[in-house]
């Protein structure tokens, strides 16, 4: 196949919201460390967004994501699936509702249009359409390009959020992820009302401070342990 817009090729460079990525988690490693909230802030889906999506996985791009989270994650006896943790459901508000750099979703609708023409030159079919191992047969493809592992472990980094995220966010119904994990949850959860989304400007900056502020002090608290 050509290498012109798809995984394979040789001119593609990493987008810029992939390295900053490592920002992100560095506060939520913190803030888990503070015990106040334990994922990226998301958003829950309304009944009419949820039917809105129902609709649209009927139809690319979200019959191709909804396929590919499914494959990434499948049903398994032992821990939930991409169905279970409702990691499509997370990924349409990440894309349609959460404020997501414009970058990254672009990236993410790109590489279904990569995906398929890669399915099509290889299986002469949509990625949605082939069975269990021909999908899994291409994403192993893709992850040998740059590109193809940069968008599954966009994914993938998405699926990790829908299954940690406190349920009052919209992923891990009932704590499933929580239970797998056998995770006790920091307290008290965010409830709704009380989201990082939904709290003043303010607020934000204090909570920013208190976990870097909590951090600081349990490293100094560590290195006058190690000294003693």
């Amino acid at each position: 196949m050509s290498t012109l817009s798809s995984f394979f090729d040789k001119n593609y460079q990493t987008p810029d919201f992939i390295n900053q990525k490592q920002s992100r988690r560095t506060f939520l490693k913190s803030a888990a460390g503070a015990g106040t909230i334990a994922a990226l802030p998301v958003f829950s889906l309304s009944a009419k967004q949820q039917v809105q999506l129902a609709e649209l996985v009927n139809t690319d791009p979200w019959l191709t994501l909804d396929a590919t989270l499914n494959q990434l994650l499948p049903s398994s006896p032992t821990g939930p699936s991409a169905i279970e943790i409702k990691a499509t459901e997370y990924l349409y508000q990440v894309m349609t509702v959460q404020p997501t750099e414009q970058g990254e979703k672009d990236f993410i609708l790109k590489g279904v249009g990569w995906l398929n023409g890669y399915a099509n030159s290889e299986k002469s079919a949509d990625f949605a359409q082939l069975n269990f191992t021909d999908k899994e047969q291409l994403l192993r493809g893709i992850s040998h390009s740059t590109a193809g592992q940069n968008w599954l472990n966009t994914l993938l980094g998405y699926i990790f959020q829908a299954m940690l995220a406190p349920p009052s966010y919209g992923g891990n119904p009932n704590g499933i992820g929580y239970q797998w994990l056998e995770h006790q949850a920091g307290f008290p959860l965010p409830k709704a009302g009380q989201r990082y989304f939904e709290l003043p400007t303010r607020a934000r900056i204090d909570l920013i401070s208190h976990v870097a502020y909590e951090s600081k002090r349990q490293i100094i608290k560590q290195q006058g342990t190690r000294k003693a």
